[in-house]
């Protein structure tokens, strides 16, 4: 298995001319490391990878192997609408020495399901790293349906399913007519403990940028059969998690963060700071989770 817990979809800081401050990135790899996160997801959503050329993204990947030199597992986002360019990425990524590769399904070209399957089969042939599965229906446009998922599931280096869909009747069906080893991690925070409940083995995050203890430890508690205390945890973190969805992710994380002195709030076009109002909600809760 990858990972068991939390997998934080790190952030990546730029400095104010938009380049990658590897310094304040390094610093955040060791705090996470510290606090507890179970594996670094680099050149996500949340780390601005659709932002970032190819050589940004190989350095990065790279950068975050040596750096975190095997204390957790390191998963690398390496998906792409075109075929080639994703296998081209998860070959070097894997030369590179990741742990695991997240494959998104192709968006804005979007395909039919048998065209997910043939997507992935390529991406899967060309590597023998364990691929992760990411679904995000509201990213890409089209969902990866369960009886797709299925067949992915019996390609062997295709080991786990990022469920950002938010369907926990799907997700359930995933559960039920997937092979029992097929992971399943939630893709959204406030989904942590009823994806759990149906087997899950964790969370690739967003809010574990800012709560990285509190995320694993919920995961970990839950694991462990303390599913009261884990719900307790999910319902008092999901005003946080709520607010950081105010807006377009990782627009209000990297705001947060910025707010917590953990690294800068720069962003790449074409995103843009938050509006005034969601800022002031975004502080409100992180007031009240006593994070201010």
């Amino acid at each position: 298995m990858l990972f068991k817990g939390s997998g934080v979809a790190i952030v990546t800081p730029f400095i104010a001319d938009k380049t990658i401050n590897y310094n304040q990135y390094q610093e955040l790899l060791e705090w996470h490391i510290k606090e507890g996160t179970d594996c670094i997801v680099v050149c996500g959503t949340t780390g601005e990878a659709s932002a970032m050329t190819t050589e940004e993204q190989q350095s990065l990947i790279k950068f975050t192997v040596e750096k975190v030199a095997g204390r957790i597992p390191v998963v690398a986002g390496t998906g792409s609408n075109n075929t080639k360019h994703a296998v081209e990425l998860s070959q070097y990524a894997e030369s590179v020495g990741v742990d695991g590769l997240l494959v998104i399904n192709p968006y804005y070209n979007r395909t039919s399901q048998q065209g997910i399957i043939e997507h992935f089969k390529v991406i899967a042939d060309s590597v023998n790293t364990p691929i992760i599965v990411y679904n995000v229906p509201s990213r890409t446009g089209c969902n990866i349906t369960a009886q797709t998922v299925k067949q992915l599931a019996n390609i062997p280096n295709i080991v786990a399913i990022k469920e950002a869909s938010g369907n926990i009747s799907q997700i359930a069906e995933i559960a039920r007519i997937c092979p029992s080893d097929f992971i399943i991690y939630s893709g959204n925070d406030d989904h942590i403990v009823p994806v759990l409940s149906l087997g899950g083995q964790g969370v690739i995050t967003v809010v574990g940028n800012i709560l990285p203890k509190e995320t694993s430890v919920l995961v970990h508690e839950y694991l462990k059969g303390n599913t009261k205390k884990a719900l307790e945890m999910q319902l008092k973190m999901n005003g946080v998690v709520k607010s950081l969805f105010l807006e377009n992710n990782p627009i209000p994380v990297k705001k947060a963060m910025q707010l917590l002195n953990l690294c800068s709030g720069e962003l790449r076009l074409p995103l843009v700071d938050m509006q005034k109002d969601t800022l002031e909600i975004l502080k409100q809760e992180l007031n009240k989770y006593n994070l201010l």
